[in-house]
C-alpha cells in the first residue's frame, strides 16, 4: 500500500501542534511539521521529531500485568479488570467512595480522551478526589485571572508591540512561542525577559536577572512606576475597575529603589521597563507555565500581572490578553456534591463565587493516606502521570503509595510510580485512538480544532484510556453511564455541540477549522463576571477569607532575608524545573535519539560560585537542601546569576523532588515552593 498523508496533531507535551503523519502498511513511518497549523505552522519540536521513535520503543508496557511476590506477573485484561472492580466495591463498602483517588498527569489533564472519562468514572463511582497536576501548576494564574479579571485571558504576544516575557523559556519549552518571538524582534518587537537565567531570547531583547521568589515586588515596582508617573490608561481604568485608589497607595511602598534591594534588579532599570511596557501600543506578559506559581504567594503574583495588564489597558485589545471562545464539546460531567481533600483548607482554590475547580488539592494526598485525615484514601489509579517523580517530597509521596490497598497505573513505560504499583496495564499512544485536538486556550488563543485521527491500531495489547475507563465502569455495574463502544462515537458525541462536524474536519478541512471569532470587546463591553461586574484590583472575596486583597510581597521562606541564619549553612539559592527541549517532565528519557542529545541531568552554575565550591564544568556535585541530597553534573555558565544553582526535574536518578517539601504552603492554592529554595553544593 502507498504511503499515506494524515493532517492530526502531536499531544506530547500540551501545545498540540499541527503534524503530518505518514502511514504505509499500518505503520506510522514519518512525521512532518504541517504548515497550515495556526500554531505551530510547520514547526517540530525534538519530541515531535521521535514519535516514531517513541511508538515503536521496545520499552512499552505490552499486556496488563500484576505484581506476586514482589515480581511481575502477565494476565489477562478480564483478570486485571475482575481484580480491580472487585477490590474497589470492597474499599467503597468499607471506607466509602472517597476512599479512592483518581490521580492525571499533565497531558492527561490536557486532553479530553484521558481527563474526561477518568473524571466520568470518578463520578460514577461516587468519589470527590480527581486530583492532578494543576495542584502545583497553572490553577494559581487561572485563579488569580477569575478574581481580579472574572475570567481567564490568554496573551496574545503575536501582535503586542512589547512583551514581557517573565519566568519563560520557549526555546525549551515552547518553541512555537519561540518563533513568534524572533519573527516579531525582527519587526520591532520590545521584548524583555526577566528570568534569573539569561536565555537565548533574553540576549536578543533586554534581560532582567530576578532573584528568584521576588516577581511580585517587581511587578508592583512596575504599578508604582505607572501610576506615580501617570502612565495608566485613565479612561479604561476608570470605567472598567474598582480599588484603584487603595492600589495606587498601596503601590507606594514598593519604590524601584526598595524593590531594587528586594529583587537585584537596578531601579534605573525598574523604571525604564515600567515606562516601556506602559508606553507601548500594545503589550503582554507572557509567565511561564510554572516557575511564577510555585512560590508561597504565587496568585498574588498572577494578580499583580493581571493588574498590570488592566491599568496600561491591556485587556482584551490585539497584543494584550484576550477573551478568546473555548470550544463547546459534549459535556461527560457527572456531579458529586461532595468536596475533594484540600477544598477545606483552600476553599478558593476548589470554589469561586460557584465555580468548581474539577480536582483536589494533591499536596494532602499524603496526609489523608498515611494519617487518614480528613479519611483514609485506599486505592489509587494512576493515568498519564508519575507522581513519585513530579509530586514534591517524593520520598514521602513514594511512602504513601507504599501503604495503599490498590495502586493501579496505566501507561506506556515502566515508570518509576508504576513500579510501585500492584497491577500495570498497557496505554496505547494518542496515535493509536481517535479524539478532538485543539489549540487549548493556555497555549496561544486560538479557537482552533482539528480531528485527532487514528493513524495505527494500538500496538500490543494497548488499551486507550477511555476504553480503560469504560469497561472498568460496566464491571462496577455504571453501564448507563458509559454507552459508547468505539473512538467514533466518543468524537461524534463531543462534536455535536462545537459547531464542527466529522465530516467537515475529515473531508473539508483535515488540517483543523476556526470554531469561533475572537471579538476583543470585553472592556467595550465592561462586562467581568466578578461580583462588582468590575476588574476588580482591591479583591472583597479576599479579604473577606482573611487574605491580602492586594497583593504583595512575601519572601520565600528560605532566603537570605528571611531566614539568614539558615542561609549561612546553605548560602545558594536552588531553582528546579529548568526545562530541557527533548523531554517533558520524566517522559521520553527512554528515546534513544532524544537521550544522547541531553543524556543527562545537569546543574548550571555561574563561574564565580564554582570557584567559590572548587567546583570546575563538568564535575558532578552534590546539591543538599533541608529535605535532602541528590547528584548531577555541573555546568558553568554567566548566563545564571552568582548565588544560584539551576536543576532540571523529571530525573529518577537525580530526582528534584528529593530535595523539595509538601510544607509550607500559599495559603490561597495550596501550592509549595519549588523554585527558590536554600541549598549548598559540593564536589563529589
Amino acid at each position: 500500500m502507498a504511503e499515506q498523508l494524515i493532517k492530526t496533531d502531536c499531544i506530547l507535551c500540551v501545545w498540540g501542534c499541527g503534524i503530518n503523519a505518514f502511514v504505509e502498511d499500518g505503520k506510522l513511518t514519518r512525521i512532518e511539521g504541517m504548515t497550515e497549523h495556526p500554531l505551530s505552522r510547520g514547526v517540530l519540536c525534538s519530541r515531535g521529531a521521535a514519535l516514531v521513535e517513541y511508538v515503536y520503543s521496545p520499552d512499552r508496557i505490552k499486556y496488563p500485568m500484576k505484581k506476586v511476590d514482589g515480581n511481575w506477573q502477565r494476565i489477562s485484561w478480564d483478570e486485571a479488570l475482575d481484580t480491580i472492580s472487585g477490590k474497589l466495591g470492597q474499599l467503597k463498602d468499607e471506607f466509602e467512595a472517597h476512599s479512592l483517588a483518581i490521580f492525571c498527569g499533565s497531558i492527561g489533564v490536557e486532553n479530553n480522551e484521558l481527563a474526561a472519562f477518568a473524571r466520568r468514572f470518578r463520578g460514577a463511582y461516587g468519589t470527590p478526589n480527581f486530583l492532578s497536576v494543576e495542584s502545583n501548576c497553572y490553577r494559581a494564574r487561572i485563579l488569580a485571572q477569575q478574581l481580579t479579571l472574572g475570567t481567564f485571558l490568554i496573551e496574545e504576544p503575536g501582535e503586542a508591540k512589547c512583551v514581557l516575557l517573565w519566568g519563560h523559556d520557549p526555546d525549551n519549552s515552547k518553541l512555537p512561542l519561540a518563533n513568534t518571538l524572533y519573527e516579531s524582534l525582527e519587526k520591532g518587537l520590545d521584548l524583555v525577559v526577566i528570568n534569573p537565567k539569561q536565555t537565548s531570547l533574553a540576549k536578543r531583547g533586554t534581560h532582567l536577572s530576578i532573584r528568584p521568589g521576588t516577581d511580585c515586588a517587581l511587578a508592583l515596582s512596575f504599578l508604582d512606576v505607572i501610576i506615580s508617573e501617570d502612565l495608566y490608561d485613565k479612561e479604561f481604568v476608570q470605567k472598567n475597575t474598582i480599588g484603584f485608589e487603595k492600589l495606587a497607595e498601596h503601590v507606594k511602598q514598593y519604590s524601584p529603589e526598595e524593590v531594587a534591594e528586594i529583587t537585584w534588579i537596578p531601579a534605573d532599570d525598574i523604571r525604564k521597563i515600567a515606562r516601556m511596557y506602559a508606553n507601548a501600543e500594545s503589550a503582554s506578559i507572557v509567565p511561564g507555565t510554572c516557575a511564577i506559581d510555585q512560590h508561597l504567594n504565587g496568585l498574588q503574583t498572577g494578580r499583580a500581572f493581571a493588574i498590570l495588564q488592566a491599568v496600561t489597558g491591556n485587556i482584551d485589545v490585539p497584543g494584550g490578553w484576550v477573551n478568546v471562545p473555548f470550544p463547546r464539546l459534549g459535556s461527560l460531567h457527572i456531579k458529586v456534591e461532595e468536596e475533594p481533600i484540600g477544598a477545606a483548607e483552600h476553599p478558593l482554590f476548589y470554589r469561586l463565587w460557584g465555580r468548581e475547580a474539577p480536582y483536589g488539592q494533591t499536596m494532602y494526598l499524603t496526609e489523608s493516606i498515611l494519617n487518614e485525615k480528613p479519611y483514609p484514601i485506599k486505592s489509587m489509579i494512576v493515568t498519564g502521570g508519575n507522581p513519585v517523580i513530579t509530586l514534591p517530597d517524593s520520598n514521602r509521596i513514594k511512602q504513601a503509595l507504599e501503604k495503599l490497598n490498590l495502586l493501579v497505573v496505566i501507561d506506556l513505560f515502566m515508570t518509576e510510580t508504576a513500579k510501585l504499583a500492584d497491577i500495570v496495564l498497557p496505554a496505547s499512544s494518542f496515535v493509536e485512538r481517535s479524539g478532538v485536538g485543539y489549540v487549548y486556550a493556555v497555549t496561544s488563543g486560538m479557537p482552533f480544532m482539528l480531528l485527532r485521527k487514528k493513524l495505527i491500531e494500538p500496538l500490543y495489547e494497548s488499551w486507550s484510556d477511555w476504553k480503560f475507563w469504560s469497561e472498568l465502569g460496566r464491571r462496577m455495574g455504571y453501564s448507563e453511564q458509559f454507552p459508547w463502544q468505539t473512538d467514533d462515537e466518543i468524537v461524534e458525541y463531543w462534536l455535536k455541540t462545537s459547531g464542527l462536524t466529522v465530516e467537515q474536519l475529515t473531508e473539508q478541512n483535515p488540517e483543523g477549522a476556526f470554531f469561533a471569532e475572537k471579538k476583543y470587546d470585553l472592556g467595550t463591553r465592561g462586562e467581568f463576571r466578578t461580583p462588582s461586574g468590575k476588574i476588580e484590583f482591591y479583591s472583597e472575596t479576599l479579604a473577606k477569607y482573611g487574605y491580602d486583597p492586594i497583593p504583595v510581597h512575601v519572601e520565600p521562606s528560605q532566603s537570605p532575608t528571611s531566614n539568614p541564619e539558615l542561609a549561612k549553612e546553605y548560602p545558594l539559592i536552588l531553582t528546579t524545573g529548568a526545562r530541557v527541549q527533548q523531554y517533558t517532565h520524566t517522559q521520553f528519557k527512554n528515546v534513544p535519539s532524544l537521550r544522547r542529545k541531553a543524556p543527562e541531568p545537569i546543574a548550571e552554575i555561574h563561574p564565580e560560585t564554582a570557584m567559590q565550591f572548587d567546583v570546575s564544568d563538568g564535575d558532578m556535585i552534590a546539591i543538599k537542601t533541608l529535605k535532602g541530597e541528590i547528584s548531577m553534573r555541573a555546568r558553568t555558565t554567566k548566563d545564571l546569576a552568582p548565588k544560584l544553582v539551576s536543576i532540571p526535574h523529571g530525573w529518577d536518578q537525580a530526582n528534584a523532588n528529593e530535595l523539595t517539601a509538601l510544607e509550607p504552603r500559599d495559603p490561597i492554592t495550596g501550592y509549595t515552593e519549588l523554585k527558590a529554595l536554600l541549598c549548598k553544593i559540593r564536589k563529589v
